[in-house]
């Protein structure tokens, strides 16, 4: 046995030594080239198209700084432009040892496969890399960015309006853009290669333009939202979307448009969203110097907000009704401090709110009414008291601080005293109207005003002037009601609110009925010396005449306990110009 594997290894031994030697043979020169190149960059391997093969890599940085010059700028060029990018603007400049090092380790990443696979393969293929450099990146965005406000494109994407009774879609146009990343890469090439040519802007069409199909399936989508009004509420305040601006939420290929969803919901939040309010009630026998309710803290819930409102969209689009409204979902938080725990008058909640807004008034105007509400701000009634407006608000003068605007006296609008605090005593009257209060004096307006139609349909006001016509109504609620006004000077809107006890009494307001309507009379010219000639002057304006009823009831716990019909009688009013007469 021990002869026989004596024998084998006899045999054995040859070969073994024969295969090594092959691989010997084999392996020499490779292990020749590797040694030979030892320290040094491999050949065949460039460096921004500078041949740095068989150099110590101090060698080849000294060989690149004599040899690369680095390109004073670059053009880019469009269809219908050109650019200069001038290099130095950007503090470019060249980093030759990193890049030396970088040609250097192109072959010795610790891989020994793949390094002596890429060892052989520069024995026959050229390998070219880029120098590194050195660059301030905010210029270069800088100068890309005011490239493409030049060459950019805006498209113009598509939208459906309604013009008239009838929808117009427009179905958008094409745009273009620059390919930012490819833009940079082109450039970032240009720069390793130290080359100093011509670079086209890379541009890409943007297109959201419809087809036909596309076009005609909006406008048929849109026509189902003529003449319909989408509303969504929280507390006193209401935004409503109609016509163009109901549309814009749907996206013309399909959809909805999130960006227009997504900002409507950011604006009614910035509007609600607020911090709890604790009360405040300081009283000093006769009338509240500071008042604050206590408010809830309230955060409007987004996504639910988000999800009822294409649901509502939806439901609006595919009914009859002409009208949608929705309760906006929030979150709230309690107030430590409510208004019963800060005084004992029985006031404790809302239960009436009126507004009203006064655009386009005159200065005047709109000093007196909001000098007239903060007179009446702070008032308290008593159970079965009456309120007088003309009382609680005193002399309207000159002298006690009131400004001229334009009044009604004597069948013309002429400029007098106090002008705008009808303006007060129309927002009280909305106000008591909503609480359900007994109303025992109320005037119209001689004509229709136009004020008091900004955001009420006519008949819903009341005009007063001392001693006669006042406004009047009775506190028949369990406890003491305190009236708060809050006026806004810069958006011109003025708001009425009534705190007291809430006896369950619920106010119902029929929508008023217009009927007797009688165009303006004929325009009237005078003469007036004290004008000069050529000069005309309006002193009055026209309005049309009409009568308008509504009917007022409160209902208590499922029976009416008050019922009363307004009507207002308005004239039809001329406009009425002063001619000047007057020599020049």
């Amino acid at each position: 046995m021990s002869r026989a594997i004596s024998k084998v290894g006899k045999i054995a031994h040859p070969t073994i030594v024969f295969l090594s030697l092959i691989i010997i043979f084999i392996l020499s020169p490779f292990l020749l080239y590797s040694i030979n190149f030892m320290g040094k960059i491999y050949p065949n391997t460039f460096v921004g198209g500078v041949n740095v093969g068989g150099k110590l890599p101090s060698e080849a940085t000294e060989l690149l700084s004599q040899k690369i010059v680095k390109p004073a700028k670059i053009n880019f060029i469009t269809p219908s432009a050109s650019f200069e990018l001038n290099t130095e603007s950007i503090d470019l400049n060249y980093d030759f040892m990193e890049s030396a090092e970088r040609a250097f380790n192109l072959t010795r990443t610790g891989n020994f496969f793949l390094d002596s696979v890429k060892r052989v393969g520069l024995l026959r293929n050229r390998e070219d890399i880029g120098l590194i450099t050195n660059l301030d990146e905010t210029k270069l965005t800088n100068f890309t960015s005011v490239i493409a406000g030049q060459v950019t494109l805006s498209p113009v994407y598509p939208t459906v309006e309604v013009s008239g009774q009838n929808i117009r879609v427009n179905r958008g146009t094409l745009g273009s853009q620059i390919d930012v990343q490819l833009f940079r890469a082109l450039v970032g090439h240009n720069l390793a290669y130290a080359t100093a040519g011509d670079i086209t802007i890379p541009l890409s069409v943007v297109d959201p333009t419809l087809n036909d199909q596309e076009a005609l399936a909006a406008k048929d989508r849109a026509e189902k939202y003529l003449g319909k009004t989408l509303s969504m509420n929280f507390e006193a305040q209401s935004f409503d979307y109609s016509r163009n601006n109901l549309l814009t939420f749907l996206n013309p290929a399909g959809g909805y448009s999130d960006n227009v969803v997504n900002n409507a919901i950011y604006k009614i939040a910035t509007q609600i969203n607020r911090d709890p309010q604790n009360s405040k009630f300081d009283f000093d026998g006769k009338k509240v110097t500071e008042f604050q309710p206590a408010l809830d803290g309230i955060t409007l819930d987004n996504e639910k907000l988000k999800e009822l409102l294409l649901a509502k969209i939806d439901d609006l689009g595919a009914g009859e009704s002409k009208t949608l409204a929705f309760d906006i979902p929030v979150t709230r938080i309690k107030p430590e401090i409510t208004i019963d725990q800060v005084n004992n008058l029985g006031i404790k909640e809302l239960i009436g709110r009126g507004n009203s807004t006064y655009f386009h008034s005159i200065p005047g105007r709109v000093f007196n009414v909001n000098l007239a509400a903060s007179r009446i701000n702070g008032t308290l009634v008593k159970p079965g008291d009456t309120f007088s407006f003309n009382q609680t608000l005193g002399d309207v003068s000159k002298f006690t601080g009131y400004q001229q605007a334009y009044i009604i006296s004597a069948g013309k609008t002429i400029l007098g005293d106090g002008g705008g605090v009808c303006q007060v005593s129309t927002t009280l009257f909305r106000a008591a109207l909503n609480a359900g209060l007994p109303i025992n004096e109320r005037a119209a307006h001689a004509y229709r005003v136009g004020y008091y139609e900004q955001n009420s349909p006519p008949g819903i006001d009341a005009t007063v002037y001392a001693p006669s016509p006042d406004f009047k109504f009775t506190n028949d609620t369990p406890g003491y009601i305190l009236i708060v006004a809050k006026n806004d000077p810069k958006k011109l809107a003025l708001s009425f609110e009534l705190y007291g006890t809430s006896d369950g009494r619920v106010s119902v307001v029929t929508k008023p009925v217009i009927s007797n309507v009688t165009p303006p009379l004929p325009d009237l010219y005078q003469d007036d010396p004290t004008i000069p000639t050529g000069t005309v002057k309006q002193t009055d304006f026209a309005a049309w005449g009409a009568k308008v009823v509504f009917n007022y009831s409160v209902v208590r716990a499922g029976e009416q306990v008050y019922k009363k019909t307004f009507v207002s009688n308005y004239q039809p009013w001329q406009a009425i110009y002063l001619r000047g007469t007057a020599p020049q």
